[in-house]
């Protein structure tokens, strides 16, 4: 070998470990970074003639693990469904009430029932009268604010569905451009190892709001589609859009037309829950929330609503009123009718005839809702009669579970305390696995120790060849000498 073959050699061998030492740093600088893939130089042997002629530097490979990765991704999804599930499940709880809460719907119904109990022993006394009339605008109230409040869980929902849908279109439409400047990168011979952490950090976005699966395409492009079958990307990325509601009221329903489902280049993408295959992760949950879980919620609070309602306006209950007149709660002040039960809930009031604050009597209250006149202030018949009907064992519905109109409050409020542990669990289970996921992803990510080991390596290889260089200078310097 000659003195410039040797010469040649050691700068070949300068220069890729000068390359890997930035990989290297690049690979510790970014130990903690998300999205970032680990990178290593690929080497080989160059040949000249046959003859041995240094090193080539044939690239830069980015290394992750795409089985891992994509588990992850999944649980990613399953993660954000879960937990947005369950942030509304509690707010949903917290307007019902938990059992004890002495603002609980349960616990107001017990309220009144006292309150007819203590005034029935002392049917004269103005003061448990007015008791009884605090109490049933304290249940009329709970129940108001517990419908506005879910209809406000459902605007809150819409306005997420709009946000994640904006989210997703951005987020397609970035992943269309990392791939164009990947495959350009490719072409041109440059690295695209930084375009792909990028476009991975985007795609993991993506995953939180629909479960998806990502495919290999050609020039380092990626397609993208859901776990259903539906394709979000394959070259131009696909619109979806959705028509946010400014006001949501209990009548309004996807079914009815009310509300807005997903749209695909202006026509409905899935008319029968309004997300079809895109769901799985954030959007779908929050499309069940909307549409489902604070749906039937509302049905329930009516269902109870009604119950109250009939009980007191029976003229078998209080005989100074007719069938069709309004009872001792009313739907909004007039009488109820039972074709209009949606929202009931958010419109019960007290009749304003037992309700000294609104221009009636207190006197309503021991003698009926229509009495002509002021009864005896001892009789507590009528108001044993109430007492009778709130405790009275019936159904909300046909078929329904029997129960007093405490009972039926006590088993809405465990159905959705129920629902909201069981999503509380979930979304314990999802969070081990998801966090599971994550280790296992960190693991095969960059490796500190590993690299510091490699940092010597590359420090000893560089010295090598410098001394190669240095003993090649100092032959020549010998030979001019000569």
């Amino acid at each position: 070998m000659s003195i410039s073959h040797s010469l040649s050699n050691a700068l070949s061998g300068l220069t890729a470990a000068s390359r890997m030492a930035e990989v290297v740093s690049s690979n510790l600088a970014n130990a903690l970074t998300d999205g970032y893939g680990r990178r290593s130089l690929d080497l080989s042997a160059a040949t000249v003639g046959g003859r041995g002629a240094g090193v080539n530097v044939d690239g830069i490979t980015r290394t992750v693990d795409r089985g891992i990765l994509a588990d992850r991704r999944l649980a990613d999804a399953s993660l954000s469904g879960l937990t947005q599930t369950t942030d509304f499940m509690s707010r949903l709880e917290g307007l019902i009430g938990t059992a004890g809460a002495p603002d609980s719907l349960a616990n107001r119904v017990s309220g009144l029932e006292q309150a007819l109990i203590d005034a029935s022993a002392s049917p004269s006394s103005d003061q448990h009268l007015q008791s009884v009339v605090d109490r049933f605008n304290q249940l009329a109230g709970s129940l108001n604010t517990a419908s506005d409040g879910i209809q406000n869980l459902r605007q809150d929902a819409d306005k997420s569905i709009s946000q994640q849908v904006e989210t997703l279109n951005t987020s397609l439409r970035q992943v269309a451009q990392l791939n164009a400047d990947i495959t350009m990168s490719y072409n041109t011979g440059n690295d695209p190892s930084a375009l792909m952490d990028q476009r991975q950090q985007v795609i993991d976005k993506i995953a939180e709001i629909v479960p998806i699966r990502e495919v290999d395409r050609q020039g380092g492009q990626v397609a993208l589609m859901t776990t259903s079958g539906e394709t979000l990307i394959d070259g131009p990325p696909k619109q979806f859009g959705f028509a946010a509601t400014n006001f949501i009221t209990a009548e309004m329903t996807l079914d009815s037309g009310g509300l807005s489902g997903l749209t695909l280049d202006g026509a409905p993408f899935a008319p029968a829950d309004g997300v079809g295959k895109l769901a799985g992760g954030s959007l779908g949950a929050t499309f069940a929330m909307r549409d489902q879980t604070l749906t039937n919620a509302q049905i329930g609070l009516d269902a109870i609503a009604r119950d109250l309602v009939e009980r007191f306006q029976d003229p078998a209950v209080d005989p100074t009123i007719g069938p069709g007149d309004a009872g001792l709660l009313t739907d909004n002040g007039a009488a109820f009718d039972p074709s209009n039960t949606v929202g009931l809930a958010g419109r019960i009031k007290l009749n304003a005839s037992v309700d000294p604050a609104q221009g009636g009597a207190l006197s309503q209250i021991r003698d009926g809702v229509g009495a002509l006149a002021m009864g005896p202030v001892g009789n507590s018949q009528q108001i044993n009669a109430w007492s009778d009907a709130l405790a009275d064992i019936r159904s909300t519905s046909a078929g329904g579970q029997t129960a007093s109109a405490s009972g039926h409050a006590a088993n809405l409020m465990s159905q959705i305390g129920t629902a909201r542990l069981s999503a509380d669990s979930e979304l314990s289970f999802a969070s081990g696995r998801w966090d599971t996921l994550r280790q296992a992803e960190l693991s095969n990510g960059v490796d500190s120790d590993y690299e510091m080991q490699m940092l010597l390596q590359i420090e000893q290889a560089y010295a090598a060849n410098a001394k190669v260089v240095q003993t090649v200078e100092s032959m020549i310097q010998t030979l001019m000498e000569l």
